[in-house]
């Protein structure tokens, strides 16, 4: 054992995914769905969700940065997103 940190949600060290990032997304944002492409640095997010319905765009992009917080701009170096509400299930 090296001694370093088991945090499994982020590491520093490694490149994220598009199904990383998706998957974070759904686990952030209940009942969203995403589509994520991207070439490690440079991502491209397409969301729907309920959580969206009655929200201005702006704060829509919010929900979905706030899953990342401070990675956006640093280990996610670009994030561009499309949102869309959805129905409640």
């Amino acid at each position: 054992m090296s001694g370093s940190s088991t945090h499994t949600t982020s590491d520093e060290s490694t490149t994220p995914t598009p199904a990383e990032l998706e998957a974070r997304i759904e686990a952030g944002i209940s009942g969203a769905s995403a589509a994520v492409t991207g070439d490690g640095h440079h991502f491209s997010a397409v969301v729907t969700a309920p959580a969206f319905r009655g929200l201005s765009r702006i704060a829509q992009h919010r929900l979905v940065y706030d899953v990342f917080g401070s990675e956006v701009g640093g280990r996610i170096h670009a994030l561009s997103i499309q949102t869309h509400p959805s129905e409640a299930p």
